[in-house]
């Protein structure tokens, strides 16, 4: 199962976010909730770089299974809101995948 942690500040925004684990939903190469994931983290990841010009501080295992993405503190407000708004559409997305496929992704 891949498991997603999202963590806030009291003021609800996101710091930081670990995925980890296999989906297990498909053979290597085929796991469409693998391949779901992986395209929405990794998009929001290049995103943010790309949108805002921020680099997240990125920790992964080369052979998959493991992300984790601390947002740099910091930012100016305005880029600050944006990388914001990015990583909440991940959370939605992922949420979206979960409630289709929750035996093998889990949000928290």
């Amino acid at each position: 199962m891949i498991t997603v942690n999202v963590n806030r500040n009291k003021q609800k925004q996101i710091l930081s976010f670990t995925m980890s684990g296999h989906a297990e939903a498909g053979p290597y190469g085929y796991d469409i909730v693998c391949a779901g994931a992986s395209a929405v983290s990794f998009g929001t990841v290049n995103a943010i770089h790309s949108l805002c010009d921020v680099e997240l501080i990125i920790d992964m295992e080369e052979d998959g299974g493991f992300l984790r993405c601390d947002v740099p503190k910091g930012l100016p407000t305005d880029i600050d809101e944006k990388v914001q708004l990015l990583l909440e559409a991940m959370v939605v997305s992922l949420k979206s995948i979960a409630s289709e496929y929750g035996k093998h992704i889990r949000i928290s």
